[in-house]
């Protein structure tokens, strides 16, 4: 009897993993992986990012906030037209278990009317946080979840060429690397300046691209079967109250009781 409850409960981890698990990368022996980056577009760090990217013939993933693409029309158009992936990041990137499940959807509606005619129909939680309730409403919206197994940690005080030894001593094939061409909130404001991040891209590039081949998401999808699991995380709301907005109002969450709510304005 235990036997069987056993087996159906390791069937059912492995179906809904597999359904509603996070995408982190691809199972494949090309040399390929895809550079991701959050939290833009920025009117100044982006285009010289797609710059670097098109030196070096890389493709890159940019999952774009609706509220900086609304603002910065050119510059997706730009990154659309150059060939890389523009996709979904939300509007103005709350924390999602924390806000209620009608604001996630119209967080996601939103930005990706911003998004139009580019966007592709993958999405990346703000901060990576997530529940099962609101991995549920990501998909019925008919978005495929991305996360990433490779991270650049370029939101801190690392040297380009740190970051860039990080990636370069851990990237295999498959691999989805995250790294930030803004960040809408910062632990730090000294933290926004994307010169690190820069100087880290060019490093990388520079040491990989006769290596592997850059690709962007929906590209590397195609390359493999993609590697999910079950990423439920959420922050302490000390935590993110204490972060410094660097592009308009930032999110503020209050507990009460066992129910988190933000007082923040939530989208009309």
């Amino acid at each position: 009897m235990q036997y069987g409850i056993n087996l159906l409960y390791r069937i059912f981890a492995y179906a809904t993993k597999n359904v509603m698990g996070t995408i982190t990368s691809v199972n494949t022996q090309e040399p390929v992986a895809a550079l991701t980056f959050d939290d833009g577009p920025h009117p100044e760090f982006t285009p010289r990012l797609l710059d670097i990217l098109e030196r070096h013939d890389a493709r890159g993933t940019f999952f774009m906030l609706g509220t900086m693409a609304q603002k910065h029309p050119e510059v997706v158009r730009r990154a659309a037209e150059g060939g890389h992936a523009v996709c979904n990041h939300s509007w103005d990137h709350p924390s999602f278990p924390l806000i209620p499940r009608r604001e996630r959807v119209k967080q996601i509606r939103a930005c990706a009317k911003a998004l139009e005619p580019y966007e592709h129909q993958l999405f990346r939680p703000p901060y990576g946080h997530q529940t099962l309730a609101s991995s549920i409403d990501t998909l019925r919206l008919g978005y495929q979840i991305v996360g990433w197994n490779l991270i650049g940690k370029d939101w801190l005080d690392f040297s380009p060429e740190w970051m860039a030894n990080r990636v370069i001593s851990q990237i295999q094939p498959g691999c989805i690397i995250n790294f930030h061409d803004a960040l809408y909130t910062a632990i730090e404001d000294r933290y926004a300046n994307r010169e690190p991040m820069l100087a880290a891209m060019a490093l990388i590039l520079g040491h990989l691209s006769e290596q592997y081949r850059f690709v962007t998401v929906p590209e590397l999808l195609r390359y493999g079967r993609p590697h999910k699991r079950h990423h439920h995380s959420v922050a302490a709301t000390d935590f993110l109250n204490n972060l410094k907005a660097q592009e308009g109002g930032a999110w503020r969450y209050r507990q009460e009781g066992s129910a988190v709510r933000s007082e923040n304005r939530m989208l009309q």
